[in-house]
């Protein structure tokens, strides 16, 4: 009897049909999991380059047999990891060119109309890891640079890229995000062993994400600009409060937080408040970003875990304004986005549930 039969006893009539596909799915990817088998080589040995580019950062790996250089944008908000592919209904401009699956040997010999398949994905020169779930995009939009190829699926589902190396990475990935102000410099995401993040000024958060989540949620309890603590009324609630999400640029602060947070920094800072014309941003001040003073600012996740935020963190200018890299989430999810995360060495504990931070030179990490 199939498990989503009506007299199944696991029947949920609420579900749609497109909601069992991708139940079924998940339980697929979990199976591949299961029986992947321990990589031959040593888990402190996996790292893969990662370079800031507009907003966001891109990861380097490669894909298929010859493998074929890809970079994409590292995302710990999403779960699949996808590629252009031709050939192409609607891509979006590249400027490496467009990956053709018709060039590269399949393990299994097919694919299914070149949508989703299993690949070889290889990380830095030797570390292959084959029958990987992989998408190929053939109608892509939306707004992608165009040095990248679509997405690196970091989330926490059993589809993502760490989800999928399983015990090969012993559950542990970190990375080190270059400021935006230096479009030159390349830092590196660490698999296994050696994403370990601990030491002088490191500090430890736990998760609150159930294992079928693509995101990796924290409880943001309080934020502190100078001497004025917010404490959130929502932090202590099931599941947390905030995810952390590597693609995302700006931060989008709970609602409980935000209000007093702007308030703080209109009280702390003695300058003249303006309108960013691109209506972007909630809160610009009228000095340069050269000359512009922050506030302290404090993160205080569960834990004790505090992570202090300097003006890269905090705050985007120009020749004429600085505003801050923080807006109200609204009714949307919070997001702790990249830009409050450079400069600190962010590390993922899958087993252990964890995230820690540490503060670090990302241009010598």
């Amino acid at each position: 009897m199939h498990r989503d039969s009506p007299k199944s006893p696991f029947y949920d009539p609420s579900e749609t049909p497109q909601q069992r596909l991708a139940n079924a799915l998940r339980r697929s990817i979990n199976r591949i999991n299961h029986f992947r088998p321990t990589s031959s080589f040593s888990t402190n040995a996996l790292d893969s380059e990662i370079i800031p580019n507009e907003g966001e950062y891109l990861m380097q790996y490669a894909v298929g047999t010859p493998p074929v250089q890809v970079f994409g944008i590292a995302d710990t908000g999403s779960d699949l990891t996808w590629l252009q592919c031709r050939p192409c209904t609607k891509c979006y401009k590249q400027t490496s060119p467009i990956f053709d699956p018709a060039n590269v040997r399949y393990g299994d010999g097919s694919i299914s109309g070149g949508d989703l398949a299993l690949d070889t994905v290889t990380l830095g020169s030797t570390a292959s890891f084959p029958k990987t779930v992989i998408g190929c995009g053939h109608d892509n939009s939306g707004i992608f640079g165009a040095k990248g190829s679509g997405i690196v699926g970091l989330g926490s589902s059993p589809l993502s890229l760490v989800s999928q190396l399983g015990t090969s990475i012993a559950g542990k990935f970190s990375y080190c995000l270059i400021p935006f102000d230096k479009p030159n410099a390349q830092s590196k995401l660490n698999f296994g062993t050696n994403a370990v993040v601990s030491g002088p000024g490191a500090v430890t958060t736990p998760l609150a994400t159930n294992q079928n989540d693509v995101y990796y949620t924290l409880t943001l309890e309080a934020i502190s600009v100078g001497p004025t603590k917010i404490t959130s009324t929502s932090a202590k609630a099931a599941g947390g409060n905030i995810i952390i999400d590597s693609g995302t640029t700006l931060t989008l602060l709970p609602s409980d937080l935000y209000t007093g947070f702007e308030a703080a920094l209109k009280a702390q800072i003695k300058l003249k408040v303006v309108k960013d014309p691109n209506q972007t941003f909630s809160l610009c001040f009228d000095s340069p970003e050269s000359t512009f003073k922050v506030p302290t600012i404090i993160a205080h996740f569960t834990g004790g875990a505090d992570v202090t935020l300097s003006a890269i963190n905090t705050f985007i200018g120009d020749e004429t304004m600085s505003c801050m890299a923080f807006i109200p989430a609204g009714d949307s999810i919070a997001i702790f986005g990249n830009l409050a995360q450079a400069d600190q060495l962010v590390g993922y504990d899958i087993v252990k549930k964890t995230v820690s931070f540490k503060p670090t030179d990302c241009t010598k990490a």
